[in-house]
């Protein structure tokens, strides 16, 4: 879609002059000059394009000049990467390369970081510390080291100067999008200011250790029980926000050759322990792993999974959690219609041109997968080709179903890897059942019962103050003429109203002591919750029953 004409300056920080200058001049660099231009870079010196038409395609050029603007750019490209919603096919493979590296910091440096952030050099805080680092990344980079009680631990510290940098490119990519927004209706249609805010939460967590490590501990909590998963233990004697002292996972990426090596039996039951550790983290938890490369997951020699690098996680609140609910309940009934309904409601950007024929694109979509159990569905595609169609149409949606995307997508890769007839959506398919189904079951009733109480209370507790305000606007001047014949069914249907408002003020009482009750956490209730509850649904019938007995439109009064 082509760009409008550029009107509007970009108002840039002083401070931030330099910056904003190199980042035009490299997009220009590479060919995108008029992504500069979008962006409201059009005044800054852009400097000549080397590469010549056809010698590399787009999304290739956008890689380049992703990887020379930085570590923040680099971050950004791999989220990006998992945004079928926002991106074409060919720029989500490309940007899926990029590697998030960087030349290692001196030990020099790093142990002056130790010791402001520790207070004590690494030979005191530790019994042996490594300055040849396991890993450099763009954020921090990792040491091993031990314990004075023998405990092998990987010490990760920050670089320094890398927040002021992320923070400085964080502030201009938020700029820019909001520029972006304002003048670029791809942009506008796409809600590339909530993409960027969204970006910027995420990476900005990254680089709080403290943060890592709480959420270590909670994934730890959530598979206290399950001795096929093994999540490090945090040592908070030695971790701040810049320095995290993890303890060390032993064993191979589970994507090395010697896991390839394995007999078959081995493979899948590792495939299935993966997937099944993803699924009790999206539909039991709803607390995952928002990067579940190969290169976070180890096999250790017993067979059990070790997972590490707890920066990027996902979450799933109770109102997303019940939106996802409906979509996969209205996948369930193959109906086009709900799952355009959910959709919409799920999209945080509801501009669709044409509803009818988004309705009629789920329509076509559904055909391929009419007749086939979800074991017999590649999830990632069907993932993939969903999110390219709600492009399409302009629908967004939010950063944790794309989180959540990109985690089915590499535990699928991952568990095709290890074996060619894994299937993901077998594994998945009782989780996301129960979740479909969920609003439906018995053990909600009691919330519903109470929240049904309340909304009746309230209801009757307003019902006097809008009668009120309705005999004011009558003592205003409404005249109503009325013959005597006329009167007797009026008074007639008034005083059935008036009974029925009156059952329902005397319910609704009913049914909220009944919901206090039943979600009361007093052990002495719980054995008559079953009677309550049965007591509640009874009501309810019978309130019904004769809510609908006295609505019959034929019904006639006595002496009529």
């Amino acid at each position: 879609m082509a760009c409008r004409p550029w009107q509007a300056t970009l108002w840039i920080v002083p401070t931030h002059f330099e910056r904003y200058a190199e980042v035009a001049q490299i997009l220009a660099r590479h060919g995108f000059g008029s992504l500069a231009a979008a962006l409201g870079l059009g005044r800054l010196h852009l400097g000549p394009m080397p590469h010549r038409p056809g010698m590399l395609a787009n999304p290739d050029r956008l890689v380049l000049a992703l990887e020379e603007l930085g570590p923040t750019f680099i971050k950004l490209g791999q989220l990006l990467s998992t945004r079928p919603d926002i991106l074409p096919q060919g720029y989500l493979v490309a940007l899926s390369r990029l590697q998030d590296g960087a030349p290692p910091v001196s030990p020099e440096v790093i142990r002056s970081v130790i010791v402001q952030e520790l207070g004590a050099v690494p030979e005191e805080l530790f019994e042996s510390f490594s300055d040849t680092p396991l890993a450099s990344a763009s954020i921090g980079q990792a040491h091993a080291a031990t314990l004075h009680d023998g405990t092998a631990v990987v010490v990760k510290v920050r670089r320094p100067g890398v927040v002021a940098q992320v923070q400085e490119d964080l502030e201009i990519l938020q700029n820019l999008a909001h520029q972006a927004g304002r003048n670029w209706a791809a942009a506008a249609d796409y809600n590339v200011e909530a993409v960027a805010a969204a970006f910027a939460e995420t990476l900005r967590a990254e680089l709080d250790y403290l943060r890592e490590g709480r959420n270590a501990e909670r994934f730890a909590a959530n598979f206290a029980h399950d001795a096929s998963i093994h999540i490090p233990r945090i040592f908070w004697e030695t971790t701040t926000s810049r320095v995290l002292t993890i303890e060390r996972i032993y064993g191979v990426k589970i994507d090395d050759a010697d896991v390839a090596a394995l007999p078959a039996p081995d493979r899948d039951g590792l495939a299935n322990r993966a997937a099944r550790a993803a699924a009790k983290m999206i539909f039991e938890d709803g607390f995952f792993h928002a990067d579940p490369h190969p290169g976070n997951l180890f096999v250790e020699t017993t067979g059990r999974i070790g997972l590490i690098d707890f920066g990027m996680v996902g979450e799933i609140g109770n109102g997303l959690r019940e939106r996802l609910g409906k979509l996969l309940l209205a996948f369930s009934r193959n109906d086009p219609d709900r799952i355009c309904r959910a959709l919409l409601e799920l999209s945080i950007s509801r501009k669709t041109a044409n509803p009818d024929a988004l309705r009629q694109d789920l329509a076509h979509f559904m055909e391929q997968y009419q007749g086939r159990a979800l074991g017999e569905i590649h999830l990632a595609s069907l993932a993939t080709e969903l999110l390219g169609l709600l492009r399409n149409h302009h629908l967004q949606l939010p950063s944790e179903i794309a989180m959540l995307t990109k985690m089915i997508v590499m535990t699928e890769g991952m568990g095709v890897r290890l074996n060619p007839e894994f299937n993901l959506g077998e594994v998945l398919k009782p989780y996301a059942g129960r979740l479909a189904f969920e609003r439906l079951i018995p053990r909600k009733l009691p919330g519903l019962l109470k929240q049904l109480g309340l909304d009746a209370a309230d209801f009757g507790t307003n019902l006097p103050a809008r009668l009120e305000r309705l005999l004011q606007q009558l003592d205003d001047g409404v005249e109503v003429h009325l013959r005597a014949e006329e009167l007797a069914p009026l008074m007639a249907r008034a005083e059935r109203i008036g009974n029925r408002v009156v059952a329902g003020l005397v319910l609704a009482a009913f049914i909220r002591g009944i919901g206090d009750l039943t979600t009361s956490d007093n052990g002495r209730l719980r054995a008559w919750q079953g009677r309550l509850l049965a007591g509640g649904v009874g009501a309810m019938g019978a309130m019904g029953g004769y809510l609908a007995w006295t609505a019959r439109p034929g019904r006639r009064v006595r002496g009529q």
